[in-house]
């Protein structure tokens, strides 16, 4: 009896290297601007790359949105409308809609995220808008009204930047993040669409005390995700 144990062990072997062959000869059928955007999409790299300080973030499946056509290769309904959702994004940076020098885009398998600094929209130490946060306001509403989009507003805070009536950084992260939701729903945008989150400064960007991590750190992100996913502990 042992001395067949061998021949199922090969035929595992041949198997695997068949199924292996098999996956090269699909991959090779794939047009080489669709094959980077899909390993994006389905590798580790779609998570967000919360360090990056590019405008555009560095995460390929950002990078490759425009380069890929929904119509002509088979992804889901899901994917097709994280790649819309990044891309027009990506089109309000560009057009300066949103400044570029203080925001970044990201996605998951869950949604898409535009990072915002809290310097360009708020005044220091309050809730109270600047010029350009209500232009960033202005483009997050158009993407709610255009797309049938659940958000997820997270306000972070820098512990320094604290004045009253908000005592701590997490008064002022909640305080931010219920103002810009209840922005979009004096504007039309159901509450039902829509969460506010405040993370205080639990979650920094940059870790340090200096003044250039402080200012980093200080931010607001703007989460869209998908209706079925609203109670997933993960978009939050």
């Amino acid at each position: 009896m042992g001395g067949g144990a061998w021949k199922v062990a090969y035929a595992d072997f041949v198997t695997a290297m068949m199924a292996f062959f098999l996956l090269l000869w699909v991959l090779s059928m794939v047009p080489p601007d669709t094959k980077a955007g899909l390993a994006a999409y389905f590798s580790g790299e779609r998570n967000f790359d919360s360090s990056s300080t590019s405008p555009i973030s560095n995460n390929p499946f950002i990078q490759n949105t425009d380069k890929i056509d929904a119509r002509d290769i088979k992804i889901s309904e899901v994917e097709k409308s994280h790649y819309a959702i990044a891309q027009k994004i990506k089109q309000l940076l560009m057009a300066d809609a949103v400044p570029q020098s203080a925001s970044g885009i990201s996605a998951d398998d869950v949604g898409v995220q535009l990072r915002v600094n809290s310097d360009i929209m708020f005044r220091p130490g309050s809730v109270d808008l600047l010029p350009e946060g209500e232009k960033v306001l202005e483009a997050v509403l158009k993407l709610m009204e255009e797309y049938n989009l659940y958000l997820v507003v997270r306000g972070h805070a820098d512990s320094g930047e604290t004045t009253p009536p908000y005592t701590s950084a997490w008064e002022l992260s909640g305080a931010r993040a219920s103002a810009m939701v209840n922005y979009l729903v004096q504007h039309g945008v159901k509450a039902t669409r829509m969460r506010a989150v405040s993370y205080g400064d639990t979650r920094p960007l940059k870790p340090g005390i200096d003044e250039q991590s402080r200012a980093m750190n200080r931010r607001v992100e703007f989460f869209f995700h998908r209706p079925e996913v609203m109670s997933y502990s993960v978009v939050y």
